[in-house]
C-alpha cells in the first residue's frame, strides 16, 4: 500500500521558525517545545553535501507512530532528519484498521515521547480516528520534518553511510511496520468464497447475510468475532481454546507485563477481554470452533485474522538477516515497531519510546554526537 513520490517538497531543507511557547495538555508550559525548536535552528549548519542534494545524519523510513517517537528524539538530539512516509497524511496504520477498533487502555497511557494524547471525551477508551488526530498534532508539535507520498524501494552501504533511493545518510530507521504485509496461510487457497484479512475488515455491513468464518485466536480475532456476533451467521475458528487475560487487565497493566514479566505476555494469555470482546463473550455470542476445512468451504466470506509479517523489503540489499532468519541491526541501521523483537512493547504507542531514543543515543554515539540521555 505505499505510494510514489509526488511531491517536489525538499526533505532537507530547514523548517519553519521558533514556534511561541505554549500551555500543554495539563496547563503547564511545555519546555521541550522550545528545547526542540533551538536544536532545529541549529539544523543548517550541520549539512554537509551529499549524493543527492544535501545530505542528513538520518533518514527515517516510516512515518506513523514509531517514526514519529524516532523523529522526537532525533530532534532533541540535534540531529539532521528526515522522515519518509509512503502515505498521503499521518496516522500511519490507524488510517486502515476496523470502524469499532480502539485502543486497550486510556489516552493517558497511551502517548508518545514528550506530549501526553489528550483525553478521549467520550466514554470507553479512545478510537482510531483520535489517535489519527493525536498523530498529526503531534507531527505539527515539534515540526517533524515528515515528506508524504514517498515509497522507499532500497536503502543501500556506500561508502561513509546509505543510499536510500539516491538520497544520502550517514545512518537509517525503519519504522515500516507490519500492516503492509498481512499473513495469509496455505489453508486459504482453493477456497470458493471469499477471503478477507484482518488489514480488509470494516464493519459486520460489509458482510450482511452472509455465513462468516473468522480464523484467529488472538485480539484481532476475538474483536472481529465480537463485532460480528449478532449480525452475520457467524463461526469463530481457533487452533485451540481463547485463552482471555484477567477482565481487569488492560494497555496499562499489558506494557507493565511485556517489560518486567519473564515471557511477557504470552504467559498469560492472548485476548485482551475489552468491552465488546467481554459482552460478547459473556452473553454467549462467542463460541469458537477448531478451523477444518469443511468449515471454510461452507463460508460466504473467511476472514483471516493470522497476523502480519515485517514490511521489510526496503531493507534486503543490506542483507540483514542472519543464518537463524533473524533480522538484525547495525550501529547505524535500526528498526523500531516492528514487535517485541525489536524492543519490549515497542510496537505500541507507549512502548516504542524508550526504544526509540535508545537507537537513537546509539546513532549518535556512531556519529560522534552528544545527544540528550
Amino acid at each position: 500500500m505505499m505510494l510514489e513520490r509526488t511531491t517536489g517538497v525538499n526533505p532537507c531543507r530547514t523548517r519553519g521558525a521558533r514556534p511561541a511557547r505554549r500551555a500543554g495538555p495539563c496547563g503547564r508550559l511545555d519546555p521541550p517545545c522550545d528545547d526542540l525548536a533551538d536544536l532545529a535552528e541549529r539544523e543548517a549548519a550541520r549539512r554537509r553535501p551529499g549524493r543527492s542534494g544535501e545530505a542528513l545524519n538520518v533518514i527515517v523510513i516510516g512515518g506513523g507512530q514509531a517514526g514519529l517517537a524516532a523523529g522526537y528524539h532525533l530532534r532533541r538530539a540535534g540531529l539532521d532528519f528526515s522522515i519518509l512516509d509512503a502515505q498521503p497524511g499521518p496516522g500511519g496504520a490507524w488510517l486502515h484498521g476496523w470502524d469499532s477498533l480502539r485502543l486497550f487502555s486510556p489516552a493517558r497511557h497511551s502517548s508518545l515521547p514528550g506530549w501526553p494524547m489528550p483525553r478521549y471525551p467520550h466514554a470507553g477508551y479512545p478510537t482510531a480516528d483520535h489517535v489519527v488526530d493525536y498523530l498529526a498534532a503531534y507531527e505539527k508539535r515539534y515540526e517533524l520534518p515528515v515528506e508524504r507520498s514517498t515509497r522507499v524501494r532500497s536503502v543501500r552501504r556506500v561508502d561513509g553511510g546509505y543510499d536510500i533511493d539516491g538520497r544520502f545518510a550517514d545512518a537509517v530507521i525503519s519504522t515500516t511496520g507490519t500492516w503492509w504485509r498481512p499473513f495469509i496461510p496455505a489453508a486459504a487457497r482453493g477456497l470458493p468464497g471469499r477471503q478477507l484479512h484482518t488489514a480488509h475488515y470494516r464493519n459486520p455491513r460489509q458482510l450482511a447475510g452472509q455465513r462468516v468464518v473468522v480464523v484467529g485466536g488472538g485480539n484481532s480475532g476475538a474483536q472481529i468475532a465480537a463485532d460480528l456476533a449478532g449480525h452475520v451467521d457467524l463461526t469463530w475458528t481457533t487452533r485451540r481454546p481463547p485463552r482471555y487475560l484477567p477482565d481487569e487487565i488492560d494497555g496499562e497493566a499489558l506494557f507493565d507485563i511485556a517489560t518486567r514479566r519473564p515471557g511477557g505476555v504470552g504467559a498469560l494469555g492472548d485476548i485482551v477481554a475489552v468491552p465488546p470482546v467481554r459482552e460478547a463473550r459473556d452473553r454467549g455470542l462467542l463460541n469458537p470452533q477448531r478451523m477444518n476445512r469443511h468449515t471454510l468451504a461452507g463460508a460466504d466470506t473467511v476472514i483471516w485474522c493470522t497476523g502480519f509479517r515485517p514490511a521489510l523489503d526496503h531493507l534486503a540489499p543490506l542483507g540483514l538477516r542472519d543464518r537463524d532468519g533473524q533480522v538484525r541491526g547495525e550501529p547505524r541501521s535500526h528498526l523500531l515497531g516492528y514487535g517485541d523483537w525489536t524492543g519490549p512493547a515497542s510496537a505500541t504507542l507507549v512502548g516504542v519510546g524508550p526504544t526509540a531514543r535508545a537507537a537513537v543515543r546509539t546513532i549518535a554515539d556512531a556519529l560522534g554526537v552528544t545527544a540528550r540521555r
